[in-house]
């Protein structure tokens, strides 16, 4: 007796097709059986998935019979109705018939196939690395555009467009770090960004160094009457006048691309793309990032646009501010929609923060117990990123508080210790009275 086994191959599948696995086989025997096998863990594993025993069935349901000269011809279907990243993997049919000769022999012969099952991304996203950074005017800045892309198998293809054409780059097979000569240099040797000094503070070191302006002098004493919490001050944009090493040819883009394997089988990519940035041209510029998959019709793709901030939304709470309150500055957000996030820094205007400290970062100030001396004090919110930065001011006006009668708290806004020694003596002898 004679038997040949084979399966049909299959071109890659997507996931969540139905699929169908047939194996063909030719014999002059009868049927013993069959038996398709899964392996894993690279062949040592096989998990039996379907089995026909002649002995003990008689249904072929999964089996097509028809005779071709003196042969049996037999096919034998698996059907995966809706495949899986875990379907991915060979697949083995088994045949065994018995010997024309003798019932008690089985010859067997088996055949194998690799199913291939992609899947498409799920997510893309373009991020810059190293941000919140600030903005330079005097030293060069390489910026970074991160593409990650996830889900995916196999790897995607992933490439970068800015203003809807495609970006040459030169291929970088280590990180930027490692370039060399294309890496910025501080070409002015300069490490402090003057737009940056408050002048007020600057000319306390000075001696002689004049009075500050009228406008950093904080109004003392209390507003009595009711008016406005915060006076708005109109916004200070840096001017961007750069020096004239600043180049405005086409940058150079250096392109990175990698990939790593994920626990579910996917892979996620990541693809970077470093130039040497040049807020003049680069402001406003709309970059996209693009990828192309076997599994997906059509690219997919992600879009930012850097862009400097302006116009900083900054709120007061409470609006009302009274001698020792907790007074919360935050700034909300912005006229337009800013990239890379902002790195923010406030300052007050001639003097130094309630805390003591020349300025603070984050997006939120925060004045705790805020004294009388506070009020009519100017605060300075500079937002920036590497493509430009504002400033923006605002004023706080500190009311009366009923509570807190006047002249009756120090600088942090408590009770002096004259009064507080008063109050403990009223109330020792208000006690003392009840006593008695």
């Amino acid at each position: 007796a004679y038997l040949t086994v084979s399966i049909e191959p299959l071109p890659p599948v997507v996931v969540g097709d139905a699929v169908t696995l047939k194996c063909n086989f030719k014999t002059d025997g009868k049927m013993r059986e069959i038996v398709w096998y899964r392996v894993t863990d690279g062949g040592t594993i096989k998990q039996k998935i379907f089995t026909f025993d002649a002995m003990f069935s008689t249904n072929f349901s999964h089996m097509e019979n028809y005779r071709k000269r003196e042969d049996l011809v037999y096919q034998s279907t698996v059907r995966l109705p809706e495949v899986r990243i875990s379907d991915n993997g060979p697949y083995e049919c088994h045949v065994g018939i018995y010997d024309r000769a003798t019932r008690e022999k089985v010859v067997l012969a088996s055949g194998n196939i690799f199913l291939n099952v992609m899947a498409p991304p799920t997510s893309i996203s373009v991020l810059a690395a190293d941000t919140p950074a600030p903005f330079s005017r005097y030293q060069t800045q390489n910026f970074t555009l991160v593409c990650v892309v996830s889900g995916g198998k196999p790897a995607p293809l992933v490439y970068f467009k800015r203003d809807g054409e495609p970006i040459e780059a030169t291929p970088l097979p280590e990180p930027p770090a490692g370039a060399g000569s294309w890496a910025p240099r501080n070409l002015l040797h300069r490490d402090l960004d003057d737009t940056k000094v408050p002048k007020s503070l600057a000319a306390e070191g000075e001696v002689g160094g004049g009075r500050p302006p009228a406008t950093a002098e904080p109004l003392r004493g209390l507003a009595a009457e009711r008016g406005p919490v915060t006076e708005t001050i109109p916004e200070t944009v840096v001017s961007r006048e750069f020096p004239r090493w600043v180049h405005v040819a086409e940058p150079i883009y250096y392109f990175r691309h990698t990939h790593a394997p994920v626990s579910d089988g996917t892979v996620e990519a990541r693809a970077t793309l470093t130039w040497t940035l040049n807020p003049q041209i680069d402001n406003e510029a709309l970059f996209s990032c693009e990828v192309k998959h076997p599994a997906l019709s059509m690219p997919m793709q992600s879009e930012v646009t850097l862009v400097a901030p302006k116009g900083p939304k900054i709120t007061m709470t409470p609006t009302r501010a009274r001698v020792g309150d907790t007074v919360r500055i935050l700034v909300q957000g912005f006229q337009n929609e800013v990239f890379p996030e902002p790195l923010f820094t406030w300052t007050r205007v001639g003097s130094r923060l309630l805390d003591g400290s020349t300025e603070h970062d984050g997006k939120e100030l925060v004045l705790e117990r805020v004294p009388a001396e506070l009020n009519g004090s100017m605060y300075r919110c500079t937002a920036q990123n590497p493509l430009g930065s504002t400033d923006t001011h605002t004023r706080l006006i500190v009311f009366e508080n009923p509570n807190i009668p006047r002249g009756t708290e120090d600088s942090n806004g408590s009770l002096t210790g004259h009064c507080g020694f008063r109050l403990v003596l009223a109330l020792t002898l208000t006690v003392i009275l009840e006593l008695t």
